[in-house]
């Protein structure tokens, strides 16, 4: 069977996977509903009791298509980040976006009292949250492309990142300090990471930020193929490095950033997923990575969410903590599985 015909197969099953994935998270939960009521709900029937319907399009239908641009969205930016710095233990997390999102919105929730109660009032919404993450993952993310420049080692960038993760820890940590115990507990539970309580609103508006970081990161196929093979390869193929280097970082700073801002720090996702595609697909061609990429994290991150709702129970799981515990697994695996990765 020849590779084309492979990744047809592939996709073909991951698609149906996602779909199964979908309809199994709307179902699930601390009540249980019928596929088929599922389905007569989407299609807008009147079969469906009113609660049931209320339950699927106002709470766990949102949350699931949440699910799905998280997960595809960290899942791309992983596996931008570890092209751009050719180094498999790159990710949003590892190079700091995250923790940069991170220190923007403890700054509103945990600095809102130093400008006043009035000020902090003005500070305490959704959008300024949104806007402080974004901006916090875009200015660490220029910081340490910006030291990329001047340090070829990938292994020090690496650990440039991290040193950067640390600065806003110690941060967060100065501000928790002085902070009170409400602003800390909102702040702990914005930590934990979730996929739901976002309105239609919203969801079209993370939507909307999502789609322009995900059509930068397809115009950025060509530029990823090239980096593979390194900067003088790239350039004897014409490519404009510093164009294609800005296209990447708006992209994943976009993506990490309204992800991050939306549902927290969710970890893991962003360096696992792109290690398992290639495991799957067993190609560096991004033009068959980033879909796949796509189809992997959505699913896993559906798979994630719904273990975390604890079926037939009242109980929610911190999803972060879920998508740890299948991450760091699949890392370790990969690792030891590899004992040199390419790229």
């Amino acid at each position: 069977m020849s590779a084309q015909k492979t990744y047809r197969f592939q996709f073909i099953g991951l698609t149906i996977g996602l779909l199964v994935c979908f309809m199994v998270n709307i179902s699930l939960g601390s009540i249980h509903i019928p596929l088929k009521n599922i389905i007569a709900s989407l299609l807008g029937t009147n079969e469906v009791t009113s609660n049931w319907n209320v339950i699927i399009m106002d709470y766990r239908l949102p949350k699931a298509i949440t699910a799905i641009m998280v997960g595809s969205g960290l899942g791309i930016s992983g596996l931008l980040m570890q092209t751009l710095f050719r180094n498999p233990l790159a990710g949003p997390f590892v190079l700091g976006i995250s923790s940069g999102a991170s220190l923007g919105v403890a700054l509103v929730i945990l600095g809102s009292g130093l400008f006043g109660s009035l000020f902090a009032t003005a500070l305490m919404t959704k959008w300024s949250i949104v806007i402080a993450a974004s901006l916090g993952s875009f200015l660490v993310l220029l910081a340490v492309l910006a030291v990329s420049n001047k340090v070829r080692d990938t292994m020090a960038i690496l650990i440039i990142g991290l040193m950067f993760g640390s600065i806003t820890a110690a941060v967060v940590s100065v501000l928790s300090y002085f902070s009170s115990a409400e602003q800390l507990q909102q702040y702990i539970f914005w930590g934990f990471g979730s996929v739901s309580n976002l309105s239609w609103y919203e969801l079209l508006i993370f939507f909307g930020i999502y789609a322009v970081g995900l059509a930068l990161s397809i115009t950025s196929i060509k530029g990823l193929n090239s980096l593979l093979l390194g900067d003088n390869y790239a350039k004897s193929l014409g490519l404009n490095l510093k164009q294609s280097r800005l296209i990447i970082i708006l992209a994943t700073s976009l993506i990490a950033g309204t992800v991050t801002a939306f549902a927290g720090p969710i970890a893991f996702i962003g360096l696992a997923i792109p290690h398992v595609t290639r495991q799957i697909f067993k190609t560096t061609n991004h033009k068959i990575l980033l879909p796949a990429v796509f189809l992997c994290g959505a699913i896993v991150m559906l798979i994630c969410d719904t273990v975390a709702q604890v079926p037939n129970s009242d109980y929610t799981l911190p999803i972060n903590a879920i998508t740890a515990l299948v991450g760091a697994p699949v890392v370790i695996w990969l690792l030891v599985r590899q004992r040199k990765m390419m790229f």
